[in-house]
């Protein structure tokens, strides 16, 4: 039997505050009210014996002389091939009209990521079909990528887009405060597209309690993990971490603690860090790949939850005015994969299409200050529009190499070959042959 607690000594929010002993971090609870009704909380401090629970359904209506009975264990998560297709909240409960999974086993969150020793090097290439991420900075299987980003940005139809195209033998969506339309629109999105037999979602919507923000990308990745562990490959969309790293800060603010930058608390780097370091290749197994949406207030790339996120991931997607920025956009791994798994003309369409973007960008602002143009700046501003509605449009869908082969065919229209830069032998086996 569990021990239960009769007087709490303090109530501050959501987070209330009783003595007890034997209990650890993240245990969880049952809070029941001297009206008989209940609602479950996590432990986030101890101090001795002084320990504090964060309540899943908020603190109001609960009196000092509410009975706790902590459970033993932390919040766990139900795992089996019948979660695929189901839709869960932040508490693990069902949320698409369906019967709970009664029988399935329970894993626990938020352990501990895999050893170093035991993973894999990265060396898969995981096409999307998105010119801008399989061209410039592919996206490799096992990599922890953000997207960086700011409010009214198409973030969410971004991820929904590779949700639907990526290869990967399952989804897993964590959304973290969604508003309602956006989970819908998800949730119709996978239906229409035919992904959502191979995927699960986690769901916090604006209006759940707060605390579920921070359960929501632990969900995620646990029941990730083990479909990895039993050989899928499982691609993991977190949107939006800085809703969870709000959500630190606001426990933080409730229990006093020291502030660090703008308020957050000092460990929201080991935070993060513990969520994006579940991003592993499985020995002899599967392997998760995390994509997380990281939107900026303001657009600042030096608030502390992208910078923070920027020491912890391996490069970033840069969205902004509804395109993926090349010259913001980075993929530490992509050299991995570039010529190595895709074509060995990948490298050279890469670095010269975007050499001739950046020219061609120099010749619009030159031209804007009221130089005059010249027959070669034509051919710049000619590439650059071509170079915007074939590949920066977010709406583009192409293979990596159809996508390679208009990167040929779009360079032979502006340019001669000695004009853009690639060395003779591979201008000789891949530019189009009705180009001079």
């Amino acid at each position: 039997m569990f021990k239960e607690y009769t007087r709490i000594t303090n109530i501050v929010g959501d987070i209330i505050e009783l003595k007890a002993e034997g209990v650890r971090y993240r245990e969880l609870a049952v809070i029941r009210n001297a009206n008989g009704e209940t609602s479950l909380g996590q432990v986030i401090k101890i101090d001795r014996d002084r320990v504090s629970l964060q309540v899943f359904a908020g603190a109001r209506g609960l009196s000092n002389r509410a009975r706790v009975r902590f459970l033993g264990h932390p919040m766990r998560v139900k795992y089996s091939d019948q979660l695929l297709g189901r839709i869960f909240n932040g508490s693990g409960e069902p949320i698409d009209g369906k019967p709970p999974l009664e029988s399935a086993p329970e894993v626990e969150i938020a352990g501990p990521s895999v050893n170093p020793v035991k993973r894999v090097v990265p060396r898969n290439f995981i096409e999307t079909r998105i010119p801008m991420i399989d061209i410039f900075n592919p996206l490799v299987e096992s990599q922890k990528l953000p997207i960086f980003s700011t409010a009214g940005e198409p973030y969410n139809e971004l991820l929904g887009r590779i949700a639907l195209q990526a290869e990967a033998d399952i989804i897993i969506l964590g959304g973290i405060g969604l508003k309602f339309d956006e989970f819908i629109a998800f949730r119709r999105k996978f239906e229409e597209g035919g992904v959502m037999d191979r995927t699960v979602m986690f769901i916090h919507t604006a209006a759940d309690p707060v605390v579920e923000r921070l359960l929501v990308p632990d969900m995620a990745l646990a029941a990730a993990e083990q479909f990895g562990i039993d050989g899928k490959r499982v691609l993991v969309l977190l949107t939006d971490m800085t809703a969870f790293a709000d959500a630190l800060k606001e426990i933080s603010v409730a229990m006093e603690q020291v502030p660090s930058n703008l308020g957050y608390p000092g460990s929201l780097y080991s935070e993060l860090a513990s969520r994006y370091e579940k991003a592993v290749d499985f020995k002899g197994a599967g392997s998760i790949t995390v994509l997380a949406v990281t939107t900026m207030p303001g657009g600042d790339v030096t608030h502390p939850v992208p910078d923070n996120t920027g020491y912890i991931t391996e490069g970033q997607y840069y969205l902004a005015n509804g395109v993926i920025n090349p010259f913001g956009s980075l993929s530490r791994l992509k050299q991995l994969v570039i010529g190595k798994v895709t074509r060995e003309d990948h490298g050279h369409v890469m670095n010269a299409m975007i050499r001739l973007y950046a020219k061609a960008l120099e010749t619009k602002k030159k031209i804007s200050m009221g130089f005059e143009k010249t027959e070669t700046d034509e051919k710049y501003l000619t590439y650059a529009d071509l170079f915007e509605q074939r590949f920066m449009d977010l709406a583009v869908d192409i293979p990596l190499n159809d996508a390679l082969d208009l990167g040929w065919k779009t360079m032979a229209e502006c340019f001669t070959r000695q004009e853009v830069g690639i060395k003779r032998e591979i201008l000789e086996k891949y530019w189009p042959k009705s180009g001079s």
